[in-house]
């Protein structure tokens, strides 16, 4: 199973790199409800067990996209920072060879000043996606904090190297789903390499090879 889940997750994630769609004229950019939303693929349809969605406003549904997508997103760079953190560990290629052991103790083993580096790193992509696509919370209502603007659709931070988003709607709507479905498979894939390492303290490629 350990193999099965490795390699689902190493095919998941290459096929959803693209970067998030930007805004555009699609069913689902125009009013963003339960019925227009991308996101769902047969068998399974619009998975909701406990109902958040139905019970949740176009501001809230929009925050909660928002935070599967960029949950979803993290996860892919997780799967493939586990497996190639493991891979280079004991090479010079990467800290002079003084990183070994489940991926899990990486960071705990990262020389003295590059863990802040990493964590200045992470909170100034965090604040740039912030300003791109939430309320300025000196303008919000004090009992609406943390909106998303009106403008903004979940996930488009405007990040686009590539070029790879469609111009066509329902291919755009094609490629949010694609990157939806990869990411809660990505996040499935990290929480369980995240558990087996902390049960047995071994590394995924050590199962994966035995």
């Amino acid at each position: 199973m350990m193999k099965l889940a490795i390699v689902s997750a190493l095919v998941g994630s290459t096929a959803a790199f693209a970067p998030a769609p930007v805004a555009r004229a699609t069913t689902a950019m125009n009013a963003f409800t339960v019925d227009s939303m991308p996101g769902a693929l047969a068998p399974m349809g619009f998975f909701d067990p406990l109902g958040f969605a139905e019970k949740a406003d176009e501001k809230t549904l929009k925050r909660y996209r928002e935070a599967e997508v960029t949950h979803g997103r993290v996860a892919m760079l997780a799967v493939i920072g586990f497996l190639v953190g493991e891979a280079v560990e004991g090479s010079s290629f990467l800290f002079d060879a003084q990183i070994s052991g489940p991926a899990i103790t990486h960071f705990l083993q990262v020389p003295d000043g590059w863990d802040a580096l990493i964590i200045t790193f992470i909170g100034a992509a965090e604040a740039q996606r912030a300003q791109i696509g939430w309320v300025d919370p000196a303008n919000a209502a004090y009992d609406q904090p943390g909106l998303l603007r009106d403008d903004y659709y979940p996930g488009d931070i405007g990040f686009d190297p590539l070029g790879l988003k469609p111009e066509d709607p329902e291919e755009l709507d094609i490629m949010i789903t694609k990157e939806l479905q990869n990411g809660r498979l990505a996040m499935l894939a990290a929480a369980g390499f995240l558990a087996q390492e902390a049960v047995d303290g071994k590394g995924i490629l050590e199962h994966f090879s035995s």
